[in-house]
């Protein structure tokens, strides 16, 4: 096993060929969200390069015809009905305080009579003022209660309007979880981190376990324990002094990658894992978007540039009424001298012109 083939495979595995939008989620199982657009948001700019003719926005425009969920995984985004399940029902301390909580109950049965609902309809009819919020600034007591009802799965997002969520009844709540299920749920749940992000590296596999903290709060003690299964389940090797990890039943191939070019999403499955991009290309991209500007190496929304099986550079992409402007940079400092890479990049250039509905 060399580096050399877990970079293709790392590559092949996670960018397959281009199939339904559902069949796509279910591949994955979790897609990670970013309000950012730019030049389209986070799980737009994933999904394109997985789901064929996809548009910016289709999965906003499908989410309700999906069974998908918007959620807590190791992060914020979309989650599979299957995924949501293996989570909840999630247990432990309310994640709302005593005097916040009386308020729960008057707010589901408002919900109730209404039906689905604007946070700001809420906060009309309860006015709970304001508290600080994770940037030291206000915000809305009540969409914070939401938040934190929706997180519990007392509350679904059942579409967005402008952006913002509208909340409904989760109709379909998980039913209580039996003691001999525990272990099973908690592997299930790994093995879909790995299935996403594989192949990973040690280091990387115990974060993304130790992340699971915010999927399944009310397991947090038992992530130890599933950590320790994964590595004894898992088909792994030791690669240039470095233990990697992928799902058991998969090889590592040596299929010669196609002579394209994809940009990638700051948070793709391909780069999510920053230790992994830098063992797998020799370079360490960073996410500059909360960098200030003067300290910025790469760019506000930099996205990394692959070239067959290997990401040489980055692009920023932005439109301009109805012109799409990208500028790159090569980690090289020049572009490879190989004439098919030109037109690979006008390629994919145009495969993003019409994603964003823009002419070429």
């Amino acid at each position: 096993m060399t580096i050399d083939q877990l970079r293709r495979y790392a590559v092949a595995r996670s960018l397959f060929p281009p199939t339904s939008l559902p069949k796509a989620l279910e591949a994955f199982g979790f897609v990670q969200a970013d309000p950012i657009r730019a030049p389209a948001r986070a799980q737009d700019l994933t999904l394109r390069l997985r789901v064929a003719n996809y548009r910016a926005g289709d999965l906003e425009r499908r989410y309700s015809r999906l069974g998908v969920h918007e959620d807590m995984f190791i992060n914020y985004g979309f989650v599979t009905d299957r995924v949501f399940r293996l989570m909840h029902p999630r247990r432990g301390p309310a994640p709302w305080t005593v005097t916040r909580g009386r308020h729960v109950k008057g707010l589901l049965e408002f919900i109730r009579v209404r039906g689905p609902v604007h946070p700001r309809q809420v906060d009309e009819h309860f006015s709970l003022g304001t508290v600080t919020n994770y940037w030291g600034g206000s915000s809305s007591a009540t969409t914070r209660l939401l938040e934190a009802m929706h997180y519990r799965g007392l509350l679904r997002v059942v579409r967005r309007e402008a952006g913002i969520r509208i909340y409904g009844l989760n109709e379909r709540p998980p039913g209580p979880l039996k003691a001999r299920q525990l272990h099973v749920r908690l592997d299930a749940l790994v093995d879909v981190v790995v299935n996403i992000y594989a192949p990973l590296p040690a280091a990387s596999l115990s974060y993304a376990v130790r992340c699971l903290r915010y999927a399944a709060p009310q397991w947090s003690d038992e992530l130890t324990g599933a950590l320790q299964r994964a590595r004894h389940r898992l088909a792994h090797a030791l690669v240039d002094g470095v233990e990697w990890y992928w799902p058991t039943g998969e090889k590592p191939g040596v299929a010669e990658p196609a002579d394209t070019v994809r940009l990638l999403a700051p948070f793709d499955p391909v780069v999510w894992d920053r230790r992994r991009f830098e063992l797998l290309w020799n370079w360490a991209y960073r996410f500059e978007a909360y960098t200030p500007v003067p300290k910025r190496k790469w760019g506000y929304y930099a996205l990394p540039l692959l070239w067959r099986d290997a990401v040489i550079g980055w692009a920023n992409a932005s439109v301009a009424g109805r012109a799409l402007t990208i500028d790159v940079g090569y980690v090289a400092g020049q572009p490879p001298r190989d004439r098919r890479f030109g037109q690979a990049l006008a390629d994919e250039r145009a495969r993003l012109c019409a994603f964003l509905g823009l002419a070429g």
